[in-house]
């Protein structure tokens, strides 16, 4: 599924490679049947916004959005588990997964690792892409809110994974919740919570996305309180299982 991996592509670290393909990436996003007319007019105006920036200013930005607290991480398994034990025997499972089926990890990223798990999706049959993308649902969906709370136009990546997954799920709670949520990624927290570690004073500040412009209207939502028991299913497949979707 190409829409897979162009998403996977535009989640990923901002390169000099996906700007110059930004005409490839549009055309693939025009073309697809996987995303309503919306969100494929969502997703051109938001190639055509990241890549008509300084590539250096995209690449500040996107340190400081999802390597900047926990809230936005990009690691699945940081929402799900946490630092508990469960997290380090999850990443064994989705690894065994991918081999598997034949997908070689070639890279330095975690298994869990958002752009990796949907280039691995990429190859797969849309019926265990929309299984597994669905047991992801109301983490992505988490991720969309936190980044529509802070006018960010990447929510538009999430909620077009969401579109593909054919999941339904109403979002008003989530984004009650989320207005709630206290930012982790501010210098005052950051310094808190690594006290203990060595303090840099020359960080930017946060808030450097640039708006979604509205580009951040879905109709699915998410539990807070139950984002740790989502049901991934991914430690319970195997190759028979695969073969058989």
């Amino acid at each position: 599924m190409l829409i897979l991996k162009v998403i996977s592509r535009l989640l990923d670290y901002p390169s000099a490679e996906m700007f110059a393909a930004k005409d490839e990436l549009i055309a693939i996003v025009e073309k697809t049947t996987e995303l309503t007319e919306q969100n494929r007019t969502q997703l051109v105006d938001f190639i055509n916004q990241l890549t008509a920036r300084d590539i250096f200013d995209a690449q500040e930005s996107y340190d400081l959005l999802f390597d900047r607290g926990r809230a936005l991480s990009l690691l699945l398994f940081e929402h799900v588990h946490g630092e508990s034990r469960d997290r380090g025997q999850a990443m064994v499972d989705l690894m065994n997964v991918y081999k598997s089926n034949g997908f070689e990890v070639d890279s330095s990223q975690l298994p869990d690792y958002i752009p990796l798990y949907l280039e691995f999706l990429s190859e797969q049959p849309i019926e265990f892409v929309e299984e597994w993308l669905g047991d992801v649902v109301h983490l992505l969906t988490m991720l969309s809110e936190r980044l529509i709370d802070r006018d960010c136009y990447y929510s538009i990546l999430f909620d077009a994974l969401i579109d593909i997954s054919g999941q339904q799920v109403d979002r008003q709670e989530i984004k009650e919740s989320v207005k709630k949520e206290e930012r982790d990624d501010t210098l005052e927290v950051i310094d808190k919570e690594w006290e203990d570690k060595e303090i840099r004073f020359d960080d930017p500040m946060v808030d450097s996305c640039p708006s979604s412009n509205g580009l951040q209207n879905s109709q699915h939502s998410l539990d807070p309180n139950t984002v740790h028991q989502v049901p991934i299913k991914w430690h319970d497949a195997d190759a028979a299982e695969v073969a058989g979707l």
